[in-house]
């Protein structure tokens, strides 16, 4: 059944309430390969909250991509085996807490038609409160669902991407993944089989699973902390990026960086492959 333009323009789904504490905090900076050096006291602050002398657990910024996991305007109806995640855009209000019960309100901001054959985009947006109501962060999202195009809707709008400098990086970092990263990642909340069911994987083009979008989008979080954040996460105020090619598990992720002032522009590949997994990335820091 085709979409219908008019219904998902006004969906919206206030007062979403969800609650996490330290355990998902620290599996979500595990499952973005936080902690692969368990002597590494600047990355076990993000994974470890037992210690001989109190230290703060320190709060991976994207983890609000997966705080209110499941938080969304509503069900969109999508073939779900062609749906892959496009881009994602955090602003950062405040810095996240370790454990926090928190509210999500989301809605449609947009959706575009890409042409039968072609997908559509849908981009949507949810915004994460904390218990007086403050907004803690607000995630604009978009989804490109291949095989939901041609249903007559707009075709043009959608916003320009961040351009990234054209000299040469100020910057790289080579991440690598583990093979098991995605079966780890998961339980950060998107069961989608097509990360861990290689049958599934199949049949939705690939040759076997693929990491998630939102742990590539991860990992390019983490670059940024360790190389110009120091690894401190207060220092985020924006994080944004555009998925352009599957990582598969096992695979290393070369993160380029540029600075310019407070804004961190970046791009990943795969040099493996020789492909670009990561466009148009920028994070602003403080």
């Amino acid at each position: 059944m085709p979409m219908n333009y008019e219904q998902l323009m006004a969906m919206k789904n206030l007062g979403q309430i969800y609650s996490y504490g330290n355990r998902e905090v620290m599996l979500y900076a595990y499952g973005i390969g936080m902690g692969a050096d368990p002597q590494d006291e600047k990355e076990l602050a993000f994974v470890n909250e037992a210690t001989a002398t109190p230290r703060p657990l320190k709060v991976v910024p994207t983890f609000a991509s997966v705080a209110a996991w499941g938080a969304r305007p509503g069900e969109m109806n999508l073939n779900r085996v062609m749906v892959v995640d496009g881009e994602r855009d955090i602003t950062f209000h405040r810095p996240l807490a370790t454990a926090a019960h928190i509210t999500a309100d989301s809605a449609v901001l947009a959706v575009f038609d890409k042409g039968k054959d072609k997908g559509a985009v849908i981009r949507h947006q949810t915004v994460l409160k904390n218990t007086d109501g403050e907004p803690q962060a607000t995630l604009v999202a978009s989804l490109f669902a291949r095989g939901d195009g041609g249903f007559g809707g707009p075709s043009e709008g959608q916003p320009e991407p961040h351009l990234v400098p054209t000299r040469a990086p100020d910057l790289t970092v080579d991440i690598s993944t583990r093979p098991d990263q995605a079966l780890i990642y998961r339980l950060c909340g998107d069961r989608n089989p097509l990360h861990s069911d290689p049958e599934f994987a199949k049949c939705a083009g690939f040759p076997r699973p693929i990491l998630h979008g939102m742990c590539t989008y991860g990992i390019t979080c983490r670059g940024i902390l360790q190389t110009y954040a120091d690894y401190d996460p207060t220092a985020f105020r924006r994080h944004a990026a555009r998925f352009s090619s599957a990582v598969y598990p096992g695979e290393t992720v070369t993160l380029y960086m540029w600075r310019d002032g407070n804004v961190i522009s970046f791009e990943a590949k795969v040099k493996a492959r020789g492909v670009t997994v990561i466009k148009n990335g920028m994070t602003v820091l403080s």
